[in-house]
């Protein structure tokens, strides 16, 4: 489902409409109607996400202008458009996010500081496997790693959290995990915001369901590289 917006919000652009209108886009076969709906029902949802996402964070450390920012992204947005599938996730959240990714990797000021100083962090986990393999063994074992960590708590996220709100938190980080092939190179301070934005929790309140979290994946991590596997099963067991 698409994003409710209250009345006169600045997200009232992106609504249920739009999202059902990108599964139509995704599922129409004949080129002239996949520009209709694009052109009727898309283009402008994806225009204003963008423009708010560049003001918002100030994204504007760029050999161009803003103008022309706006609408590299939009085309990046389109370009993955059909990655979006129906059912996972809510399309505002999904295409924010794909924004941002592309904003922060091109963002000339800060590109380089990313790249050498804040890796990814999601919370770093996944990067503390080590192995005598070659990379590319390694990159498999994260996955695997990642999946199953993933399957571990859409099992189990409630046994874990009770309160509506701390799995509204979890599953926000829980969807950054799923959505790991569009945002692999973010830093921590990006990965805050956007849960930020998805659960609509402070950053204290983050901290202490990653704090939660990190409880269980090292003693997943344990197993893992024990028996080449996690009990996904289980609950409680990690601690």
């Amino acid at each position: 489902m698409g994003r409710k917006a209250k009345k006169g919000s600045s997200r009232y652009y992106f609504t249920q409409k739009t999202e059902d209108a990108i599964v139509r886009y995704n599922k129409e076969t004949r080129a002239f109607m996949k520009n209709r709906i694009y052109n009727d029902h898309i283009r402008r949802a994806f225009d204003k996400l963008v423009e708010n996402i560049i003001h918002t964070f100030k994204f504007y450390y760029f050999d161009v202008s803003s103008e022309q920012v706006k609408h590299e992204v939009v085309s990046f947005l389109v370009l993955n458009i059909h990655k979006f599938t129906e059912g996972k996730g809510k399309a505002f959240s999904y295409f924010s996010i794909v924004a941002k990714n592309y904003l922060i990797l091109h963002n000339n000021k800060n590109y380089s500081h990313y790249k050498q100083h804040d890796k990814i962090e999601v919370l770093d986990w996944n990067s503390r496997i080590k192995d005598k393999h070659k990379q590319e063994d390694i990159d498999d074992l994260n996955r695997e790693y990642v999946n199953q960590f993933i399957e571990y708590w859409e099992n189990n996220l409630t046994n874990v959290f009770r309160r509506k709100k701390d799995i509204l938190v979890a599953d926000s980080i829980l969807e950054i995990f799923r959505r790991s092939e569009n945002i692999e190179n973010f830093n921590k301070k990006a990965l805050y915001i956007m849960i930020r934005e998805m659960s609509g929790s402070k950053t204290q309140h983050i901290t202490r369901i990653v704090n939660t979290m990190k409880k269980y994946h090292f003693g997943m991590i344990a197993d893992f590289r024990r028996d080449g596997s996690i009990d996904t099963e289980s609950t409680g067991s990690f601690l």
